[in-house]
């Protein structure tokens, strides 16, 4: 299956859009900062589901798709400092990035009970 057909790949782009969106709003000494850092790992989110779906085994894929998880929770705590920080106003982001979450999730262990 090619990367593009998978909605969890599908999420991963429609967060980095809204990722994009919510940090424009962020204040010009963060741009270097929670700006960059929120940006590049909203990117490595979907990057990574498309790198392991190109790999030879499923074994490297499951690996590229904790890649992405890990890199979902970096974002979902820099949201959180966002938030603390008075940077970031609407909280329903939140609710994205569980929905993402459960769908990597399942999506690594269809692949895991397929491997047994």
């Amino acid at each position: 299956m090619v990367h593009k057909d998978l909605d969890v790949w599908k999420l991963g782009i429609e967060l980095v859009t809204k990722i994009y969106e919510i940090t424009s709003n962020f204040p010009t000494t963060e741009q270097f900062g929670l700006t960059s850092q929120m940006q590049r790992a909203a990117i490595s989110i979907p990057s990574n589901i498309a790198e392991g779906a190109a790999r030879n085994s499923e074994k490297e894929y499951i690996h590229f798709l904790y890649i992405s998880l890990g890199s979902l929770a970096e974002l979902e705590t820099q949201l959180i400092i966002s938030n603390k920080l008075g940077f970031l106003e609407d909280v329903s982001i939140f609710e994205e990035v569980e929905k993402l979450r459960r769908k990597l999730l399942n999506f690594i262990k269809y692949f895991k009970q397929k491997n047994r």
